[in-house]
């Protein structure tokens, strides 16, 4: 969850056209500190809070009940309402390629996520194996036929306008990842 949390400060820190040791210098901890933190993909909540803080990214954590981030519908599949805003935490899951999966249920409904997960193992770009296993463990059999065909019958989460989104994700974070440059001197 910690890396969840850790990209979405991110984002927000590079929107306002921060560096990472512009954000650590604004958040009050040192730059070692936050490239650690991001390696790691996690830290203590006092770290955390720093990186969060009104000065640095001007968010507040809280603690939230698993599911609170989505009102579900009775089935428990879907959510009720499921806006462009309540859809862009699920989306920059979905880019960042984690496999994690506390945070996919903390996400939304898991009958949805399931379906999100195995919809990102057919694709070429992905982890196929990783999320394939990810969308069983959330759902299990959602890999069948008949349930992915379901799923994408009923899911708010349209792919033709859901994948084309996750793919300029992936190549804008790409587009910001450092390069490595290897000296073979």
């Amino acid at each position: 969850m910690t890396h969840a949390v850790l990209e979405t400060l991110q984002a927000e820190a590079r929107a306002r056209g921060w560096t990472d040791r512009q954000w650590a210098n604004a958040a009050e901890v040192r730059h070692e500190t936050l490239s650690r933190v991001k390696r790691r993909g996690q830290c203590d909540i006092a770290t955390l809070e720093a990186q969060a803080k009104d000065k640095a990214c001007d968010r507040t954590l809280r603690a939230e009940p698993v599911g609170a981030a989505l009102d579900v519908d009775p089935t428990g599949r879907w959510p009720r309402h499921l806006d462009r805003t309540a859809e862009a935490p699920l989306l920059a899951l979905a880019a960042s390629g984690s496999q994690d999966l506390a945070c996919w249920c903390a996400a939304g409904p898991t009958f949805l996520m399931a379906g999100l997960a195995f919809m990102l193992s057919t694709q070429d770009d992905f982890d196929r194996v990783g999320f394939a296993a990810l969308a069983e463990e959330l759902h299990p059999g959602i890999g069948s036929h008949e349930a992915f065909r379901r799923w994408l019958r009923e899911t708010p989460l349209k792919p033709c306008r859901i994948l084309p989104m996750l793919r300029q994700l992936r190549r804008a974070a790409a587009r910001q990842a450092p390069s490595r440059i290897i000296d073979h001197a």
